[in-house]
């Protein structure tokens, strides 16, 4: 149970100090490039609005039926778990590049300074407080659910909360003593074994749940150390596969002309469409992720769990799918024109 332990601390900790450090990048962005008070006002009203979130809605998720809680999770941890991994995988083999936290902050401070100012409500900078309450709200609502979901499961809710607290508080004294963009935490090494990590806990969680209430894993609870290992060495044998691959000269690809491009331009929305547009996009990258096919993937190898009632399927179909399902979405990144 020590080990299990350890790893849900160091899971919820590093997953929460990566959406910590892009809500501190966006926060840091619009009080620099804008006003400050409003920035902070924007942060005040995220935390309130996450906080009564959570009142409402984390306590029905500990009277969900462990089973259904556990099929739930295990789904979207590993959305949250294949996303990571996926986009790690391919920035460590040189198909995307890296994530630059210093870019995204000069980025979001070019655009904070070019925006019109207008006051609202009350509050100075309207831009500066939505710019500041969209990334705590929308960074928040992961680590809240990343701390229900993991202490509710192993029971150890105060631990999620310790090891959460710990990354937030860690990343906001960071980013706030420099007054800049925590550019040198590497990301991607960190995305890379967060991802590791909550796919580990999503194949663990989903088969569990897949297979019934009575059901255990060989091994109980230490089988998690044993899918965290597979998971970091078939992604370590994927990074090698694909920095091969991208070695390989590849036959030129013709690009769209430009007039065709403009003639593409998707029409101007209204704010409030635009609004409604992206929040839906929030809720189906929150629950599908970036492919769809690893989502279905997902979905087939539990109801393969459920209905098939041999061991070997019942532990080993969820790893299986999740390993062919990456495979097969990173393989159409490589057959894709550069």
């Amino acid at each position: 149970m020590q080990g299990t332990s350890v790893a849900l601390f160091i899971s919820v900790f590093f997953a929460c100090a990566v959406e910590a450090v892009e809500a501190v990048t966006i926060v840091l962005a619009a009080g620099t490039a804008r006003d400050w008070k409003s920035a902070w006002r924007g942060v005040i009203a995220g935390l309130l609005t996450l906080a009564l979130i959570i009142a409402a809605f984390g306590p029905a998720i500990s009277h969900l039926p462990i089973s259904f809680l556990r099929i739930v999770v295990g789904g979207l941890l590993l959305v949250f778990g294949l996303t990571w991994l996926r986009k790690a995988i391919l920035r460590s083999s040189g198909y995307k590049a890296l994530h630059d936290e210093d870019k995204i902050f000069q980025e979001e401070l070019a655009a904070a300074r070019i925006a019109a100012k207008e006051t609202r409500h009350g509050v100075a900078d309207w831009y500066a407080f939505t710019l500041s309450y969209k990334g705590v709200l929308l960074e928040g609502l992961e680590v809240a659910f990343i701390v229900l979901t993991f202490g509710t499961i192993q029971h150890k809710v105060g631990l999620a909360s310790i090891a959460a607290l710990a990354a937030v508080v860690i990343v906001i004294i960071a980013g706030f003593a420099l007054r800049a963009p925590l550019a040198r935490v590497p990301e991607n090494t960190l995305k890379f074994g967060v991802g590791i990590l909550l796919t580990a806990f999503g194949i663990f969680w989903g088969a569990e749940g897949s297979a019934g209430a009575s059901k255990k894993w060989p091994g109980d609870n230490w089988a998690v150390l044993g899918l965290i290992f597979g998971v970091a060495i078939f992604s370590f044998i994927l990074v090698q596969v694909l920095k091969v691959m991208h070695a390989k000269p590849r036959v030129p690809v013709t690009t769209v002309p430009a007039a065709a491009k403009a003639v593409m331009v998707k029409p101007e929305r209204s704010k409030a469409v635009a609004g409604a547009i992206a929040f839906g996009e929030f809720w189906v990258d929150f629950i599908v992720g970036d492919d769809w096919r690893i989502a279905a993937g997902i979905v087939i190898a539990f109801i393969l769990t459920a209905t098939i009632k041999i061991s070997a399927f019942t532990w080993g179909t969820v790893p299986f799918f999740v390993a062919l399902f990456l495979a097969y979405s990173l393989s159409r990144v490589v057959r894709s024109p550069r």
